[in-house]
């Protein structure tokens, strides 16, 4: 049964007063949207290690962080990415939406640098042992291979991670207070997984199934 929600404030519920509220955009900021990767769209991804990854399916909307030693993904040309599903949890909500629907969005950041890089396009799952064999990784082939096909690639200015001062709190380590994996998973669990064993074994395992 669903609970009823209290009505939002100052709901836009419609384009118009949406447009109306921001006015029309600035004209470097649709120029800079291009269908495949420019020269120097295609540096700054090579230099990339990690992105979040968006799909869309029947259950819903998720986003996944992805990370790789080098370059996150691996470019097969201007309008084509491979990117390796490495080892994880198994739950695979991002292939499963990408079974139901190809449309995905990449977000692609590098420490130090306060833009963003912004990619649309449609992939799909493939598991040929030729693109495995590309991307290995320290002896460990991934379980597939996601081949994303680009619609739009852009950049995203640096004013969220100016706003944030992400790089420098990052550097700073891991702040006091915040709840470990263990905790957070007893806590969701009810105590039926996690807890302080949980914590003092991630470090070992996560080196193990790195790859």
């Amino acid at each position: 049964m669903s609970l009823s929600r209290p009505a939002i404030p100052g709901t836009v519920s419609d384009i118009a007063t949406l447009e109306a509220l921001y006015g029309a955009p600035g004209a470097a900021s649709l120029a800079k949207v291009t269908a495949h990767l420019t020269e120097a769209y295609r540096a700054w991804l090579s230099a990339s290690p990690f992105f979040a990854l968006a799909s869309v399916g029947e259950g819903g909307l998720d986003v996944s962080p992805r990370g790789d030693a080098g370059g996150a993904v691996s470019i097969l040309d201007d309008r084509t990415l491979l990117i390796p599903d490495r080892r994880g949890n198994n739950r695979i909500d991002s292939l499963r939406n990408i079974i139901t629907d190809p449309r995905v969005a990449l977000l692609f950041m590098i420490p130090g640098v306060n833009e963003c890089l912004r990619i649309n396009g449609r992939a799909a799952i493939s598991t040929d042992p030729d693109l495995c064999q590309r991307l290995v990784m320290e002896g460990q082939l991934p379980r597939c291979v996601l081949w994303v096909e680009i619609d739009a690639v852009y950049f995203q200015c640096a004013r969220a991670l100016i706003r944030s001062d992400l790089w420098a709190k990052g550097a700073r380590g891991r702040p006091d207070g915040i709840p470990t994996a263990g905790q957070m998973t007893a806590e969701a669990s009810q105590g039926a997984e996690g807890g302080p064993a949980y914590d003092a074994a991630l470090p070992e395992r996560q080196r193990r199934t790195l790859w």
